[in-house]
C-alpha cells in the first residue's frame, strides 16, 4: 500500500476541491452544518447527490461502464477524504451502495436496465426491508410471508426500522418463501414499489426527536400486497445468500473521513467554549487528552480502511473484515458525540427538534449548539443498527479470528 500521492493524484485533490467550492452551495453548507446524522432533508439530499451525478462522481465504486467514476484507489481515498472534510452530506446508502451492488451481480439484465439508471441518477429513492419486530440482529428468523399466487407474491407482515420508508420510491425486501429446512434456507430478495395497495408506513419515534415527516426510521406494514414474482432477484429461498453480500457494502464503509470532520468540528467548539479556569477549552489538559485519544483512533481506523480497501482495487472483496470497519467506526462516532455534547455543555439543555429551522428563532447560544444533544441521541443507534456491536464481534472472532 503506497500512501505517498503522485502529482496526478495532487492535481486530482485540487480538481475536487475546486468542485466542492462551486457546488457545496450556501443553502446546502447551512443546512450540512446544522445535521444531527449527516444527512439531509430529502429535497436538499437529491439536491446534493444530482450535482454529484451531474459531475460524474455519484458512485464512484460502481463499474465504469455502468456509470462509476473510474477513480483509482488513491483517487477514491482523494475523494472520499475531500467531501468528508468539506461537511458534505452522506449520499443516502440505500440505492447507491447497498441495492445497486447486487443487482449488478444477481439481477437480470432487465432489472439491470430498469433500475440502475435512476438509482445513479438519484430520480428513485429506495429503503432496506430487512428487520422485522421479532428479528433483528438475528435476520435469518424473519417470517414475512410471500406465498406464490401464479405470477405474484402475496406478502403479509411487517419490517421495522426502515429508514426513510416515508421518501422511498422502491424497497429491497427479504421475505419468507419457505419454511422447510434451515432458516436462512427459505428466504427471498424482492425488489418493490412502495405505493403498492396494502402498504402502511408509521413513524417510529427516536430520541432525537425528529420533526414531523423528517423521522429517520419506520415501520411497514404489509396487507395483502402482490409483487410480481419477475421483481425478485436470483432464485427463490436463495435470498439469505444476496442478503450477505449486501451487508459487505451496508457495513464495510469508510468510516474514518466523516469522524476527522465530526473530530474537527468538536476542536472548533473547545477553541470557542471556556474551560473552568476561564480559558479556552481546548487547552484543558483533560479535554486535550480525550481529543488525543480519539485522534489516535480514528488515525488507526483510517490506516485499516487503507489497507483494506486498498485489496478492492484487485478486486478483493472486504469480506468480514467490514465488521471490524462497523464495530470501531459505530464506537468512534457515539464517542467524538460525546464529547461534543461535553464541549457545548448548558447550551445543550434546550432541545432543538428542528435543527433545520433558521438559527435565528431564538434558540440559546451559538448555531453549533444546536445539533449537539440531537445528535448524540441520534448516534446512540450506531451500535444497533446494520448488525449490533455484539454480532460484529462474533462473527470477528469467527471468520476473522479463526477462533
Amino acid at each position: 500500500m503506497d500512501l505517498a500521492f503522485s502529482a496526478e493524484d495532487l492535481a486530482f485533490q485540487q480538481e475536487v476541491r475546486d468542485w466542492i467550492a462551486t457546488a457545496f452551495d450556501d443553502d446546502l453548507r447551512r443546512k450540512a452544518a446544522q445535521s444531527k446524522n449527516g444527512y439531509l432533508d430529502k429535497a436538499g439530499q437529491v439536491k446534493w447527490q444530482k450535482k454529484l451525478f451531474e459531475r460524474g462522481w455519484a458512485a464512484p465504486d460502481w463499474p465504469v461502464e455502468l456509470g462509476g467514476a473510474g477513480f483509482t484507489p488513491s483517487q477514491r481515498y482523494i475523494f472520499n477524504m475531500e467531501l468528508a472534510l468539506a461537511g458534505t452530506p452522506n449520499p443516502s446508502p440505500m440505492g447507491l451502495k447497498m441495492c445497486a451492488p447486487v443487482v449488478m451481480a444477481f439481477g437480470t439484465p432487465e432489472q439491470k436496465a430498469q433500475h440502475l439508471p435512476p438509482i445513479l441518477s438519484s430520480d428513485i429513492w429506495w429503503c432496506q426491508g430487512y428487520s422485522e419486530p421479532g428479528s433483528g440482529s438475528d435476520l435469518a428468523s424473519l417470517q414475512m410471508k410471500a406465498e406464490r399466487d401464479g405470477d405474484d407474491y402475496v406478502l403479509n407482515g411487517s419490517k421495522i426500522w426502515t429508514t426513510h420508508a416515508q421518501w422511498a420510491d422502491w424497497m429491497f425486501c427479504l421475505v419468507r418463501t419457505s419454511t422447510e429446512g434451515k432458516p436462512q434456507e427459505g428466504i427471498s430478495f424482492l425488489l418493490l414499489p412502495m405505493t403498492l395497495p396494502g402498504i402502511q408506513i408509521k413513524p417510529l419515534p427516536t430520541l432525537d426527536g425528529p420533526a414531523e415527516g423528517e423521522q429517520e426510521i419506520n415501520q411497514v406494514f404489509f396487507d395483502n400486497v402482490r409483487v410480481p414474482v419477475a421483481n425478485r432477484i436470483g432464485e427463490e429461498n436463495k435470498g439469505w445468500t444476496y442478503a450477505k453480500y449486501l451487508l459487505e457494502f451496508e457495513r464495510g464503509n469508510a468510516y474514518a473521513p466523516g469522524l476527522m470532520h465530526m473530530l474537527r468540528k468538536v476542536k472548533k467548539i473547545a477553541s470557542a467554549e471556556r474551560a473552568d479556569d476561564g480559558g479556552a477549552l481546548i487547552e484543558d489538559p483533560d479535554f486535550r487528552r480525550k481529543i488525543a485519544e480519539l485522534e489516535i483512533a480514528v488515525e488507526s481506523l483510517n490506516a485499516t480502511e487503507l489497507r483494506i480497501f486498498s485489496g478492492r482495487g484487485a478486486g478483493k472483496a472486504v469480506g468480514p473484515a467490514s465488521s471490524m470497519l462497523k464495530l470501531a467506526g459505530s464506537e468512534t462516532q457515539q464517542a467524538i458525540t460525546e464529547l461534543a455534547l461535553e464541549a457545548v455543555g448548558s447550551y445543550a439543555a434546550p432541545f432543538v427538534r428542528d435543527t433545520w429551522a433558521p438559527t435565528n428563532d431564538g434558540r440559546a447560544g451559538p448555531d453549533y449548539a444546536g445539533p449537539a444533544a440531537p445528535a448524540y441521541f441520534s448516534y446512540r443507534k450506531t451500535t444497533i443498527y446494520a448488525g449490533s456491536s455484539e454480532i460484529q464481534k462474533n462473527i470477528i472472532t469467527k471468520l476473522v479470528l479463526g477462533l
